[in-house]
């Protein structure tokens, strides 16, 4: 049998499952890659509804990471939620520092899809640092607009790919709904066209997709590739119920 290769998910804690690091291990086991996470915060919600977040303490978070890649040859780390700027930068810096070939996929969570607000505030030139660490950055277009709030979206693109890829999700484009474009800090675009229907909305798919990408990628798949299956594979749990809590097939 051949040996699954570990991710690492830094993130929050959904009770409901549906997104967080729950869906990011489920995701991971989906794809045949061995789950591995680290918790940044508890919420209180369910897939309709969000009442509370209790970040943990940076210290424990520091503490969880450390003992991981210890025991583990860990490829690939997803990370979600994260209190704030300096947090995400500290984890950034203690995870290369252990591993400095990692290859890392930000999915920036600024909001739930209940409607709440993670980071209030966000400081731009902490991010420009951020970007630097990371090989992967997934927004949708709500959130892109809230990462550079005095820039125009084709400038914060550009300004993203001096540092790293992105990839900007394309459910909350009403003038192209659900087409994605992967920008490489190459300099290369890349349209990725939905395609599976019908679709329903799910509480964490970004969740999903971010973690479907970084399982493509620790299974050696290139990025681009990496992306389209990644999209794919959410299509696929988009339509795979009516609820907002998708099944894995």
């Amino acid at each position: 049998m051949k040996n699954r290769p570990y991710i690492l998910s830094i993130a929050g804690f959904d009770p409901s499952g549906g997104a967080g690091l729950l869906a990011d291990c489920k995701t991971f086991e989906a794809l045949k890659c061995q789950g591995l996470s680290v918790c940044t915060a508890n919420t209180i919600q369910t897939d309709t509804d969000f009442s509370a977040c209790h970040w943990i303490d940076l210290e424990i978070i520091q503490n969880q990471i450390k003992i991981l890649f210890s025991r583990f040859n860990i490829s690939i780390v997803k990370i979600g939620i994260v209190e704030n700027s300096e947090t995400l930068l500290d984890i950034l810096q203690l995870v290369k520092s252990l591993n400095n070939k990692v290859s890392i996929v930000l999915d920036p969570v600024l909001k739930s899809s209940t409607d709440f607000d993670f980071q209030t505030e966000f400081n731009q030139n902490i991010f420009d640092q951020i970007l630097t660490h990371i090989d992967l950055l997934t927004p949708n277009y709500e959130e892109i607009q809230h990462l550079y709030p005095n820039k125009s979206i084709d400038e914060t693109i550009q300004s993203i790919c001096t540092k790293t890829n992105l990839l900007l999700k394309g459910g909350h484009n009403e003038k192209q709904k659900g087409k994605d474009f992967l920008y490489t800090i190459k300099g290369k675009t890349y349209p990725i066209n939905p395609k599976l229907k019908p679709i329903y909305p799910k509480h964490g798919s970004g969740c999903v997709l971010s973690s479907a990408i970084a399982s493509y990628l620790a299974l050696g798949i290139p990025l681009g590739k990496s992306c389209f299956r990644g999209k794919r594979f959410t299509e696929k749990y988009l339509g795979s119920s009516k609820s907002l809590l998708g099944r894995f097939k």
